[in-house]
């Protein structure tokens, strides 16, 4: 799996109309809080931090893309709004290859950004999908995670761990192998067998 942060210029998305109001409202900080489909398009969360507070609110009253909108608070510096309006081809992008958004997504001046945890395959298909629809896209972080449970057995992970615990990689060592097998209840060729193994199938693993 891995963790990225993608920032995506949906201003060039002709169909996001949120888009289309960052970028009038250049300074202001649209923060996606939830966002889900409904019936007739997606509902989203969104607070909005910013100094135009009542010039927005009647862009939100003005504009036929939304189908509803509901003030929830509002106060000098931000308002906060539940609103529904047609869904962005972006979403649907992300949601035809399994990818859901992870909140808060912040929208500043026509571009998108957020982290998300995927697999290398669903990112690769995203990309793909904005490269086809001509979005532009940058990725600002990418970050690899493994999942250990299958890397090692139940046996390996006990006695790897326990050699952590005691010290037995640190430098100089807490333990010495025979500390270790004695507390393991092991000879010391059998704590050495599972070390090697363990460590072995850990350093393949990182060099892949």
């Amino acid at each position: 799996m891995v963790r990225v942060r993608l920032k995506v210029e949906i201003g060039a998305d002709s169909d996001n109309w949120l888009a289309g109001v960052s970028t009038d409202f250049s300074d202001a900080e649209f923060k996606i809080l939830t966002s889900q489909p409904v019936d007739d398009g997606v509902l989203e969360l969104i607070e909005v931090t910013t100094s135009d507070r009542d010039a927005i609110v009647r862009r939100f009253d003005d504009a036929p893309e939304v189908r509803s909108y509901e003030v929830l608070h509002s106060d000098d510096e931000m308002v906060l709004v539940q609103l529904v309006f047609p869904m962005p081809s972006t979403y649907e992008a992300r949601r035809s290859i399994g990818i859901l958004p992870r909140f808060p997504i912040i929208i500043r001046d026509g571009w998108a950004s957020g982290e998300q945890t995927t697999s290398q395959e669903q990112l690769s298909e995203l990309t793909t999908e904005l490269a086809t629809a001509h979005i532009p896209y940058e990725i600002l972080s990418l970050t690899q995670s493994y999942d250990s449970n299958g890397l090692l057995t139940e046996r390996q992970r006990e006695v790897i761990a326990e050699a952590v615990e005691r010290g037995y990689y640190d430098s100089p060592r807490g333990c010495t192998l025979v500390e270790l097998a004695e507390t393991l209840g092991v000879n010391q060729s059998a704590a050495s067998g599972v070390l090697h193994r363990a460590e072995g199938r850990i350093i393949k693993e990182f060099i892949s």
